[in-house]
């Protein structure tokens, strides 16, 4: 999968986006299974910019797990903060009643 390539004005953009939402998707002590992928993806394909909280139990270090499901889902990791992963991909598909987002010219 083709990942972005996000610039430091997107990131800054993207994280200024980001702050008020909620986590979507959370990993627990399974770490990052085919579930938790699939999950990840279906919620970038219909948000293009989501949260994924990692529990208590997630067994690993969040910078990696943020690259991994980055690269698991042809995402950018756009910030982690915490326990909280901010991931950002473009919808793949027009969807009239949810505007996409548009980053800042570079």
């Amino acid at each position: 999968m083709n990942r972005p390539v996000l610039g430091a004005r997107s990131r800054a953009f993207l994280k200024s986006l980001a702050h008020p939402l909620a986590p979507v998707v959370q990993v627990g002590a399974e770490g990052i299974s085919p579930e938790v992928v699939r999950a990840t993806s279906i919620a970038l394909e219909d948000h293009e910019l989501i949260k994924v909280k990692l529990g208590q139990n997630f067994p690993g270090e969040r910078v990696e797990a943020a690259e991994e499901l980055a690269a698991q889902t042809g995402s950018a990791a756009v910030q982690v903060i915490g326990r909280v992963v901010v991931l950002y991909r473009r919808r793949s598909r027009e969807d009239p009643k949810r505007p996409r987002i548009e980053l800042p010219r570079r």
